[in-house]
């Protein structure tokens, strides 16, 4: 049915990737999209972000599918990294709150999200009916064209009119081995950030990099620049998403260097681990502490343990690790991944000064890298 007509409607317009969390409106499509197109299930919505711009810098062309209250979780990463750093983004939102509504929460938010769509200078087309579906095309040539987020407000109107033929049967649960982890001893941090830094750059190798934003930047930067590094400069919790998208749209190598305050406010491990990229390494630099912004401790400074979360998440290869010959063995373990290693650190930011590039060097420079051949 319609269905059928946007998921050709984007395969014509070259969408080789898609970030979806349904919506019960347009569920028949989020089933048909897993079908045709390589996807990524979400458990946020505000990941769907940070993950189509890992996809589009290693050239792909990504959509986000949700519904529309979602973009609520969005606004901020939608405008400190896609807009901040010039990256499409077509987003097919199912417009809840305004066509024959049922449930009074999607009221207050969903109605006026053309006007908060407009305070934040984000386009927006509206999808009125199956009549209008060729606007999708539009609002994916503009989000393309002019490097920029542009939303699709699709009205439930759309999906009148029959069911789509899809498989809603949910796969098979694999057997698991169930993983207890019981009390342990946990070695002790001997180096501040800087250098657990300085021990990882010798063991990049070809590795797109992409680097958690403020003062671990800033540290990268200083302890060795290279062209393959994605250097964040805001978007809070993204950092792991966007080397998510990377690792699924390149056969490189892609390292994220991420914190223990961004990854407890994500929701990007299972994503990860149901995703499986087997070129995918996250380091963890677990300082209990939210560096950037003074070292106000986080919930890994009194229990939590992002290591034991990574292995509730699935994903299979962990380890926990606190000097150079550990970190060094780490990265240098050549085991699929993906893989998590979790760096503890002693508090500390060093004083380094800010990254000399902009937005767009940053950008454009990583692009070109992430394109040649050798990996």
């Amino acid at each position: 049915m319609h269905e059928d007509i946007i998921a050709d409607l984007l395969a014509e317009k070259g969408i080789d990737l898609v970030a979806s969390l349904p919506c019960d409106r347009a569920g028949d499509l989020c089933f048909l999209l897993t079908e045709r197109f390589q996807t990524v299930g979400l458990m946020r919505e505000e990941d769907g972000v940070g993950v189509s711009a890992g996809a589009v810098l290693a050239g792909k062309r990504p959509v986000v599918v949700i519904q529309s209250s979602g973009l609520g979780n969005m606004l901020n990463a939608i405008l400190s990294l896609t807009v901040t750093f010039g990256l499409p983004l077509p987003i097919l939102a199912s417009w809840r709150g305004v066509y024959r509504e049922k449930i009074p929460a999607q009221i207050p938010f969903n109605t006026r999200l053309p006007a908060i769509l407009e305070a934040s200078g984000i386009p927006y087309t509206v999808v009125q009916d199956a009549g209008e579906i060729g606007k999708i095309g539009a609002v994916i040539d503009d989000a393309f064209l002019h490097s920029r987020p542009h939303v699709a407000l699709i009205s439930p109107k759309v999906w009148e009119g029959g069911r789509c033929e899809v498989c809603r049967d949910l796969p098979p649960r694999p057997c698991r081995h169930r993983v207890v982890v019981g009390e342990r001893p946990l070695p002790a941090p001997v180096t501040e950030r800087l250098g657990a830094i300085r021990a990882i750059v010798p063991h990049l190798g070809a590795a797109a990099i992409v680097c958690n934003i403020g003062v671990p930047s800033k540290e990268l930067y200083a302890a060795g620049d290279r062209p393959l590094t994605f250097y964040m400069l805001g978007s809070y919790t993204q950092a792991s998403a966007i080397g998510l998208g990377l690792a699924l749209s390149t056969e490189r190598r892609v390292v994220v260097i991420d914190g223990d305050g961004s990854l407890l406010g994500s929701s990007i491990l299972p994503v990860i681990a149901a995703s499986a990229p087997k070129n995918l390494t996250v380091v963890c630099l677990d300082n209990g502490a939210f560096g950037s912004t003074g070292n106000q401790p986080t919930c890994a400074c009194t229990g939590a343990d992002l290591e034991v979360a990574a292995i509730a998440a699935g994903i299979p290869r962990t380890c926990t690790v606190a000097d150079e010959g550990a970190i060094a063995a780490a990265l240098d373990d050549p085991s699929p991944g993906p893989a998590f290693v979790r760096v503890l650190i002693r508090p500390g930011n060093a004083d380094v000064p800010n990254i000399p590039l902009s937005p767009a060097e940053i950008r454009d420079r990583f692009m070109a890298a992430v394109k040649e051949r050798s990996v």
